[in-house]
């Protein structure tokens, strides 16, 4: 629990501590060989620079302050001596600094010198963690100088004036900030194929740290990189790590002082490599995300259960690391669209991968109904349209001639001329077989039957009026499917699965395949531009993909204003790349409300910072203000867990498309349709209003 002293959790809402981050570092010094009092001179002068960013925790590289390449230095005693005043110095300052320090050292204990980590905060020294794996070939000695710390467990050492726990079993706690749990382990740890960290993982640290030193040869980043992503993925954690860089001696290596902070398989900061000035990487890490996603996925305990739960023999080192609670900002890279990448070779690797999932979906599905055609109603909007081009492209692999696909316009009461005439310029450029259903004399024989005040000429356009239209849209769709050997192809979206966007039972909530079900509507106008710039289709269709691109968004299902203005969907439910994000956060991690808010504050407040998808226009770049965000944050809310889950409990099959999660009840998302929305928005109440 926080601490009683801490300021009142609604004043809190703008702290990083709030939402389970916490700030992290790597310092890259510049080192002296074998003067230790030079080296912790360096380390204050990082650990201030850390202070004032609001630091949590700093990692500092191997044998920082005696220097890594001093050989047979290491075993004189003098040199020894020095280490430890200097680590007394490190301690004693400390007493006024933020962060941990996580630094290294060698050091002596029962006639032994061990290679290790110390980790000291608030004046004392919390423990000290011994190197396992000690590199003995090609360029490295070290087992001529130093002990392993293997299977030393339980015990203490002196050091520094103080006693201290001392062996491989120690996790360190922070008291006071729940999540910030770390474990130390040092360079070679991590090449060797049982990293003490993965026990470490195993034992509860969500922050695994790597004090390296590291020397550089051509090719050596590239591993680091591959091992620490690979690594902080398998172990659900983040791994910060540090290489030794500017003043390690260079009788026989180099050196380039590589700092990398990964969270979850993703890079979140990275040193300049070959600096020559000292270096500080930092973010913010979050360390809840991480224990969000150790409950969801049962292999991780089973893997602790298979190793004997490591819980049991690690000693949790708990300290007090008072946090200030303060807005210190975010030191965090926020994907605005996290079902889209932010960097052209990802979003085209990423919109290849998706658009075949759902063609070779498609294409299965196809191949075990016993209909030949495709039926899909083609209004000329993005999901429609995408939809279209996914079964086109399933019927170019299969062989099949594309009027295979029967493409139906059924234009209603709100219909505009852009939509329709860009519904039948992309059949015709597809060449699939086209039609066109007027669905308004049955609507309105509908209408009348029930007594709608519409019938009786009166402007009332209410849900009924909205999905009579929708009704029978999807109603005919069916029955054409029956008269014609085919089946229904979908074309409702995740966004709007999330939303309860769609008209339930004989309307868009209904097909017999939802090949758009997986896909977010953020990522669909990319999917479709994808095409366009790939050269999937000829010219002609790439034209017509372009300007249903450039059409706004509308059900159209309510006819124009006085103004001419057509029905707005977003200004209904709020923007889809709000909804997206905040769907994103709540359904993957099980996020709570009042974070989400927090970060797509973040995210979405100054359209001149980073993390735009590539690409993007800069005429649709939008910035949104916490007023904003909590609006449509709370409709969001109420939308998913409590009004629209009975429309996702009964929804067709579909593919899961995007790592981010699919709603089907098959797959990611089992929820009672019964449900409430209380609890979400008793925590949203911690976003301020203003």
């Amino acid at each position: 629990m926080f601490s009683e002293s801490a300021p009142r959790r609604a004043d809190r809402f703008h702290s990083i501590h709030e939402h389970g981050f916490v700030r992290v570092a790597v310092a890259t010094p510049r080192v002296f060989v074998a003067d230790p009092q030079a080296n912790a001179e360096e380390v204050l002068r990082e650990a201030g620079r850390a202070a004032e960013r609001h630091v949590d925790l700093v990692v500092f590289p191997e044998l920082g302050l005696s220097a890594y390449a001093i050989d047979d230095l290491h075993l004189q005693e003098a040199l020894l001596d020095d280490v430890e005043r200097a680590i007394a110095r490190i301690a004693a300052a400390s007493a006024d600094l933020p962060s941990v320090l996580l630094v290294g050292a060698p050091l002596r204990r029962n006639g032994r010198l061990y290679n290790c980590g110390i980790a000291i905060a608030r004046g004392a020294i919390l423990g000290v963690v011994p190197k396992v794996f000690l590199p003995n070939y090609r360029e490295y000695y070290e087992k001529r100088w130093f002990a392993s710390g293997a299977g030393i467990t339980g015990v203490e050492m002196d050091v520094a004036g103080q006693t201290v726990p001392f062996g491989t079993d120690l996790l360190f706690a922070a008291a006071d900030l729940p999540d910030f749990i770390f474990h130390m382990e040092v360079c070679e740890d991590f090449w060797s194929p049982t990293p003490p960290s993965i026990e470490g993982a195993l034992a509860g640290a969500l922050l695994l740290c790597n004090l390296s030193a590291s020397n550089i040869v051509v090719g050596k980043s590239a591993d680091r990189h591959l091992l620490t992503s690979a690594h902080a993925m398998r172990c659900m954690a983040a791994y910060v790590y540090s290489a030794a860089g500017q003043g390690e001696s260079t009788n026989d290596l180099s050196w380039d002082g590589q700092a990398m902070i990964y969270e979850f398989g993703d890079l979140l900061a990275e040193s300049e490599r070959f600096a020559r000035e000292p270096q500080l990487t930092l973010a913010d890490v979050d360390l809840q995300r991480l224990r969000l996603e150790r409950m969801r996925v049962p292999t991780f305990n089973d893997a602790a259960a298979q190793a004997g739960h490591p819980e049991r023999r690690f000693r949790r080192i708990e300290f007090l690391h008072q946090p200030s609670f303060a807005n210190v900002g975010l030191e965090r890279r926020l994907r605005r669209f996290p079902y889209v990448p932010d960097t052209a070779s990802r979003l085209d690797q990423d919109c290849y991968e998706a658009f075949n999932i759902q063609v070779h979906a498609l294409i299965k599905r196809f191949e075990s109904t016993p209909g030949d055609r495709m039926v899909i109603g083609v209004s000329g909007g993005l999901d429609s349209t995408h939809a279209l081009i996914v079964a086109a492209k399933a019927c170019d692999i299969l062989g099949l001639p594309r009027s295979t696909i029967l493409g139906f316009t059924m234009p209603g009461f709100a219909t505009g001329d852009a939509t329709k005439g860009n519904a039948w310029a992309l059949m015709r450029a597809l060449g699939v077989e086209a039609d066109e259903i007027d669905i308004r004399p049955a609507a309105r024989q509908m209408l009348s039957d029930m007594g709608h005040a519409f019938s009786a000429g009166e402007p009332v356009y209410d849900i009924t009026f909205e999905n009579v239209q929708a009704g029978l849209r999807t109603d005919y769709l069916f029955r054409l499917a029956n008269q014609r050997n085919g089946f229904v192809i979908g074309t409702g979206d995740l966004s709007e699965l999330a939303l309860g966007w769609c008209t339930y039972g004989v309307g868009d909530q209904m097909s017999h395949y939802g090949v758009n079900a997986g896909i977010p509507k953020t990522l669909i106008q990319y999917l479709i531009r994808w095409t366009v710039t790939t050269g999937q289709f000829d010219a002609e269709t790439n034209r017509v993909l372009t300007a249903i691109l450039d059409t706004e968004i509308s059900p159209e299902l309510v006819p124009a204003d006085a103004s001419g203005a057509l029905q707005s969907t977003e200004s209904k439910i709020g923007p889809y790349e709000l909804n997206d994000f905040f769907l994103f956060h709540v359904m993957r991690y099980g996020q709570p409300p009042a974070k989400v808010a927090f970060m797509a504050l973040h995210a979405w407040k100054d359209t001149a910072t980073a993390g735009w998808p590539a690409h993007f226009p800069d005429a649709k770049k939008n910035a949104y203000e916490l007023a904003t965000i909590r609006h449509w944050l709370e409709r969001f809310l109420v939308r998913f867990f409590q009004t629209s889950q009975f429309k996702r409990t009964a929804m067709p099959n579909g593919p899961k498309v995007s790592a981010g999660g699919s709603l089907s009840p098959r797959g990611d998302w089992r929820a009672p349709s019964d449900g409430r929305a209380d609890a979400w928005l008793r925590d949203l109440e911690r976003v301020p209003k203003a």
